[in-house]
């Protein structure tokens, strides 16, 4: 059994929940960085906006999916840019054989090199999600695959 990427969006009080899920971790933070697009913007443009790398690391897979979210929270205000169409290029999760650089690496740090495009602002609707949250965070491996549940403070 596969489970295809994907996300849903909760009401949440003043937040908006991301619930999402995938195969495989990379998918998994993958989604969960394109439900934070659909958080901001319901129907984001499909055309326009130029692809850019980033980076995040941690000490813990939660940190990890925090530090990546946060990331692109702070890059769409600088770069004034909607990250969507996100993907993982590497994921290193010591301990877990599924992620690239499973046992490559002894200082047991969490890292991840994504990629995302940037949909200019000015060109969108989108509503101002002010920052990831670790209230009620979850990353847990299923059947077939992983699900994870995020907040967001809007």
């Amino acid at each position: 059994m596969t489970i295809e990427p994907h996300f849903e969006l909760r009401d949440h009080t003043a937040d908006i929940g991301v619930w999402a899920s995938a195969d495989d971790l990379a998918g998994l933070f993958a989604a969960v960085a394109d439900g934070l697009a659909a958080a901001s913007c319901e129907t984001p443009e499909q055309t326009g906006g130029e692809r850019f790398s980033l980076s995040a690391s941690a000490e813990s897979l939660e940190a990890l999916l925090f530090e990546y979210l946060d990331e692109l929270i702070y890059l769409r205000d600088v770069r004034l840019e909607l990250p969507v169409e996100n993907e993982i290029v590497e994921l290193v999760v010591p301990g877990c054989e599924e992620t690239e650089g499973a046992g490559e690496h002894t200082d047991e740090e969490f890292r991840l090199e994504a990629t995302a495009r940037g949909l200019p602002l000015d060109a969108i609707d989108a509503r101002e999600i002010k920052a990831v949250t670790y209230s009620e965070m979850r990353i847990e491996r299923v059947e077939g695959g992983w699900e994870g549940y995020v907040v967001f403070d809007v």
